[in-house]
């Protein structure tokens, strides 16, 4: 009888072992596929902000088009930048240091073009007055504090992620899963340094 009882009480053991391991791979991988899920949600956000930039360009230029002596060269530098930052397509599950710095460098080639843009604006009164381009410069405003907004928040979502899957023994799981670091956005090179105004 007493046999029969150990028995029995090494089968529940190993039992109630095997359904703690369990739960513990299972609770880890889902928490994995919830942050990875973050991330990516997170980039569309970051990818619709830079989206909403872009289709207010086209509304800028025609505006600006309109005052005949205004420079072909600023206009012609704004919309080819828009469609370099266009033509790079992102997939959230491959997002890499690389392809994530060819698409900074593409934004912030569009970022400088409109900003070259705005400067030339400035010597065109009639232009500064046009209640169409005010409404444009100040959407586009916003914009841009939206897209600095959802970067924000991207590399805090990715760097939860990041975290996450580095901890042992998290990081085991995650490399059985396939689950890799997600790269953050970065500043510009030259950010940190203040532009030189020539007048």
């Amino acid at each position: 009888m007493k046999n029969r009882r150990s028995k029995w009480l090494s089968i529940i053991i190993v039992v109630v072992v095997i359904l703690l391991v369990f739960n513990y791979f299972k609770g880890t991988y889902n928490t994995m596929v919830q942050h990875s899920e973050a991330v990516d949600q997170q980039w569309a956000n970051v990818e619709n902000t830079y989206q909403r930039r872009t289709d207010l360009i086209p509304n800028l230029v025609n505006t600006v088009k309109g005052y005949a002596d205004f420079e072909r060269k600023t206009l012609e530098a704004v919309i080819n930048a828009r469609a370099k930052a266009t033509s790079i397509q992102l997939d959230p599950q491959k997002l890499t240091p690389e392809v994530m710095q060819q698409f900074q460098q593409a934004q912030a080639g569009l970022s400088g073009a409109l900003g070259r843009l705005m400067v030339v604006v400035e010597r065109y009164p009639e232009l500064k007055a046009n209640q169409n381009f005010l409404d444009l410069q100040a959407q586009l405003e916003g914009t841009e504090n939206r897209i600095a907004t959802e970067r924000r928040k991207f590399n805090e979502t990715a760097r939860i992620y990041n975290t996450y899957i580095k901890m042992f023994p998290k990081n085991i799981f995650a490399s059985m899963f396939g689950f890799k670091e997600k790269p953050y956005f970065e500043a510009v090179k030259g950010a940190d340094q203040p532009p030189k105004v020539k007048f």
